[in-house]
């Protein structure tokens, strides 16, 4: 397997170029490699070997790491709190290619001759966290690639001197009627303006960077507050963070659904938490506590086992389950018993048990028998079925 090749390579900049010079000369490259626009052999393969540097590249944290360790991810990966859409963009609603297609399409015509859509998507992505952090709340700093408002023109899409006028051809509609003659007669459709892209209006001095879409592919940080308490298949909106509008048109929200991982010993069932606790039977025949960790970080949570408790008897610990969204309040842990019988016991312990029974004392085996020289008798209750 050949190695990758350096990723300021792939782009053509130098190693200390600032953000704006990479996203140019990725932009650059980009318009010529896009499957949409270059139909030669390896086009598509060199498309994403520069798409795969700029989101490094244009990632202060990835960057950092590649450049001291020459690997984005560094030496021991991310933290927890950060999450990379990059590669999961599959379940997330958008990926790159949906991007460069709004990118490489402009201003978007509308169906059945309505004027372009100038107003931005909304995006979803799909955050995975542990029960744990949907327990005590927390912040998630999510990178993803949007169409992001134009640096260069400042998401006005005009150059320097140059000005926004009304198109000319379809006087500011975005539509124009075209008549075609047929065997039937005149026929006469609406289509797009094909001057003004359907928006009504046309750029005398476009600006270079983005087209005149006033918005370029962008690599985006922003940071997820995710409160105590969520439920898995929420979601929350940031407003603004979704696909930018055209020449600065109101742009979409990021919309993060929520997903919580199972849990190795919790299961939750609205605020409850269930687990199970597991004794032997004399725990349950006398009584006893286990204690195991709650969970919050550091949290110790007493379960009390009541005397005579059954196989698969449930005890509550008020208070101790999920917080409750909005509120100080939280719901109970539900402990589901389990009852394990010893199997280690010694013949003198047996021997004991039985004395202390009398006559609730089950039969002996015949293995017992031989080794105590002793018939028992069972005068206990019958096992109901």
């Amino acid at each position: 397997m050949e190695p990758k090749r350096d990723y300021y390579e792939v782009l053509g900049v130098d190693r200390d170029a600032d953000a704006k010079t990479i996203k140019r000369a990725f932009l650059k490259k980009a318009r010529t490699l896009h499957p949409d626009v270059n139909k030669e052999p390896g086009a598509e393969e060199a498309f994403k070997e520069v798409n795969e540097a700029y989101s490094v590249l244009s990632d202060e944290r990835r960057r950092s790491n590649y450049d001291r360790y020459g690997t984005p991810d560094g030496p021991g990966g991310f933290g927890s709190d950060y999450v990379d859409m990059s590669d999961i963009f599959g379940g997330s609603g958008f990926g790159f290619s949906d991007i460069f297609d709004s990118f490489f399409g402009g201003a978007a015509p509308g169906g059945g001759g309505r004027a372009a859509r100038t107003r931005g998507r909304d995006m979803g992505i799909t955050l995975r966290i542990t029960l744990e952090e949907a327990a005590a709340g927390c912040t998630k700093t999510v990178a993803y690639d949007r169409l992001a408002p134009c640096d260069d023109c400042g998401g006005t899409g005009t150059a320097e001197g140059g000005h926004e006028h009304t198109c000319s051809r379809c006087g500011g509609s975005g539509r124009v009627v075209e008549v075609q003659r047929t065997i039937f007669g005149s026929m006469q459709t609406q289509t797009t303006c094909p001057e003004c892209g359907g928006t009504g209006k046309v750029i005398d001095n476009p600006c270079e960077t983005c087209g005149g879409q006033g918005r370029t592919p962008s690599r985006e940080t922003v940071e997820v507050e995710i409160p105590a308490g969520v439920h898995s298949g929420q979601s929350l909106s940031i407003e603004g963070k979704g696909e930018a509008g055209i020449r600065g048109d109101r742009g979409g929200d990021l919309v993060v659904r929520i997903e919580i991982t199972p849990h190795e010993a919790y299961q939750r069932q609205g605020d409850d938490l269930f687990c199970q606790v597991t004794i032997d039977s004399f725990g349950a025949m006398l009584g006893t506590s286990v204690e195991l960790d709650g969970i919050l970080e550091g949290e110790r949570v007493r379960v009390d086992i009541p005397a005579g408790c059954q196989y698969g008897e449930q005890v509550t610990v008020e208070g101790h389950g999920m917080p409750r969204l909005g509120s100080s309040a939280r719901g109970n842990l539900i402990a589901v018993v389990e009852v394990l019988t010893p199997t280690n016991l010694t013949e003198e312990r047996r021997q004991a048990l039985r004395e202390l029974l009398g006559d609730d004392a089950p039969a002996a085996s015949d293995d017992d028998k031989r080794a105590s020289g002793k018939a028992w008798h069972f005068r206990g209750r019958k096992n109901k079925r």
